[in-house]
């Protein structure tokens, strides 16, 4: 007998919804941020707690699904921390197998090794400042392709230092794009800029896009 494809792994969902991109080089697209329920990291500049607990259950295909009546060819797997979840992996294949152009937004603090290749990897490093540069998993730089992307979070000047000394030890302009980001409230973003032409980094700066058009509405 051929049990239906809802009978299948299941995954706690927080949120489907369309929405612009609001960061990464596919920033500006209009994208279906599919928002997986949990997360084992505290980020001190956390804007997503509401998905730390809570959600509903869905099978692949039921999310498959619901990506799919959007009618948006780029998909984001987010959370939380989506990677939590052992289905996610299976979500991101079916998801590429369905056609979408996928990206993953994970906190780098679990392994990436077993991601689809065909996914593209939105990898934190997570800076003093967020409260958990201890979870690194620095072991996951040597999986990260030019498809992928390294983004750091800087809640001021000595997160800056920090991340600095980091894209220079490991090379990390050499192995992706490197997305520079201030802390919204936190850190002066022109400061930043300045910082980034001053010294000359390898490195994209960027704001986060869906904050400045909708100012941290949930499902947008």
């Amino acid at each position: 007998m051929t049990l239906p494809e809802t009978a299948g792994p299941r995954l706690r969902i927080t949120e489907i919804f369309a929405s612009i991109q609001g960061e990464s080089t596919r920033v500006g697209l209009p994208t279906v941020f599919v928002r997986l329920t949990g997360c084992p990291l505290r980020c001190s500049w956390c804007d997503t707690e509401y998905a730390f607990q809570g959600g509903e259950n869905r099978s692949i295909a039921e999310v498959r699904d619901a990506v799919a009546a959007h009618g948006i060819r780029h998909v984001c797997v987010t959370g939380g921390e989506p990677l939590a979840q052992k289905s996610c992996l299976a979500l991101l294949a079916a998801l590429c197998d369905a056609g979408f152009s996928v990206s993953l937004e994970t906190s780098g603090a679990l392994d990436i090794a077993a991601v689809d290749p065909r996914v593209s990897r939105i990898m934190d490093l997570k800076a003093p400042g967020s409260g958990e540069v201890s979870r690194n998993r620095w072991e996951n730089l040597a999986h990260l392709t030019a498809h992928d992307e390294i983004k750091i979070v800087l809640a001021d000047e000595a997160d800056y230092a920090w991340a600095k000394a980091q894209i220079a030890l490991h090379g990390l302009g050499g192995r992706c794009t490197v997305l520079l980001s201030p802390v919204q409230g936190s850190l002066d973003p022109t400061l930043l800029a300045e910082w980034i032409v001053r010294d000359r980094l390898p490195v994209r700066f960027q704001l986060q896009l869906h904050k400045i058009l909708w100012n941290d509405a949930r499902g947008r």
